[in-house]
């Protein structure tokens, strides 16, 4: 408990003086626990949601179309310094009307048309309502990033009440996942400059790495295609 004080302290103090720090833990730092442990139980529901459809697609096609999901809170000192690049006061109010990312899913998915019909299965849950949708994939960033991003409101169920959240959700092919945090790990290594070369290095590696699931997947679908006959 004290030392994720001193954490918060830390990471405050970047932005406010020493008084205006004692004072935002002084009326902050409690309810700010409590806002993280609302978005990591948030997170949960959503992982829940994606493990329940995992488990009854795997039926439905004799595989699991999740390789692995993974979450994550941003840390005191990612929030705080969001919103300092924003411009925006260090208050609770802004962290949830104004940082849509705080609580993060990461599904890898064995191919692209996987990450489709997962999409569509977790919106189509009625206690699932669509905040922004950005199609990395169809639409690939400039660099090579490929992802389809949701940002999407959940309930969660405490003691006394019912809370609408926002968690962000991140679907990937395996090689997409491997790509990015490849290219993460190269990009922000310190002191090292990203010249052209490397960054169109990494743009092709990003345009083969796409080729191969649209391969792998044409691969498996013929597999499919001849077990079940198709066309006979």
């Amino acid at each position: 408990m004290e030392h994720e004080r001193q954490q918060l302290e830390q990471s405050l103090m970047a932005g406010l003086s020493r008084q205006e720090t004692k004072a935002w833990l002084h009326q902050y730092a409690q309810p700010f626990k409590e806002l993280m442990s609302c978005y990591r139980c948030a997170a949960m529901e959503v992982e829940t949601k994606f493990n329940v459809l995992n488990e009854e697609l795997s039926l439905q096609y004799d595989r699991n179309p999740i390789e692995t999901i993974k979450t994550r809170i941003k840390t005191m000192e990612s929030i705080i310094d969001k919103l300092n690049r924003k411009g925006l006061a260090i208050t609770l109010e802004n962290i949830e009307n104004n940082l849509f990312d705080v609580a993060g899913v990461r599904v890898i998915c064995s191919f692209p048309s996987d990450i489709y019909m997962l999409e569509e299965a977790l919106l189509n849950q009625d206690d699932v309502r669509l905040i922004r949708r950005k199609d990395y994939i169809s639409n690939p960033k400039e660099n090579g990033y490929r992802s389809l991003h949701l940002i999407v409101e959940v309930p969660i169920f405490l003691h006394r009440q019912k809370r609408l959240m926002k968690v962000e959700v991140q679907f990937r092919t395996i090689s997409m996942d491997w790509w990015a945090s490849l290219e993460h790990k190269i990009r922000y290594k310190k002191n090292v400059e990203i010249t052209h070369q490397v960054a169109a290095g990494l743009f092709e590696c990003a345009e083969e790495s796409a080729r191969l699931d649209r391969k792998m997947e044409e691969i498996y679908s013929a597999v499919v295609c001849r077990e079940e006959g198709c066309g006979e």
